[in-house]
């Protein structure tokens, strides 16, 4: 068949599922601080142009305001949009660690700042596919100001999305 006749078709394929997409219901409203972290991370894997699922993520706190300090690490496996809501303390649910919520909480004054890490571990993901990746791990490193209170202090969530390729990735400040 010439290739020039499937295009209609094909086009109003893709139209038909934008449609649906679109018509589907949505929610306006961003997840209340329940539901979520005040720091979460989306992967998307630009090979295949979907979410990268069950990839396991690492946020680390780096410093705080009074300076470095020991690092406190939580644990989480992205889910099948790619995404990270909550953070489970390194170690298990039972592990003397904070929450996310409750570090930056404790923090002096709403201006304070804290670096943290994000790390996503490519490298055996992209293995387990069959898939030669040039990255062993992703660590993206950036600083969050204020205490993480929604809606409180000029608070803004902070989320780092990542997309991600066997041969590249980039990354930038989401909402």
């Amino acid at each position: 068949m010439d290739p020039s006749q499937k295009s209609p078709d094909r086009t109003a394929n893709r139209l038909a599922l934008y449609q649906q997409h679109l018509s589907a219901p949505h929610s306006n409203q961003p997840p209340t601080m329940a539901a979520r972290d005040p720091i979460t991370c989306h992967c998307l894997n630009t090979l295949t142009g979907t979410p990268a699922a069950n990839l396991p993520v690492t946020l680390t706190l780096l410093s705080t305001p009074a300076g470095p300090s020991s690092p406190v690490t939580f644990h989480a496996t992205t889910n099948a949009d790619g995404r990270v809501a909550k953070w489970t303390p390194a170690g298990g649910a039972s592990a003397s660690t904070s929450s996310v919520p409750d570090i930056l909480a404790a923090l002096p004054i709403a201006e304070s700042k804290t670096n943290w890490s994000v790390r996503f571990d490519v490298g055996p993901w992209y293995e387990a596919q069959g898939i030669e990746s040039f990255w062993p791990e992703v660590e993206v490193k950036f600083t969050v100001k204020g205490r993480g209170r929604d809606g409180e202090e000029g608070w803004r969530h902070y989320h780092v999305p990542v997309l991600l390729g066997p041969w590249n990735y980039s990354t930038y400040r989401g909402s």
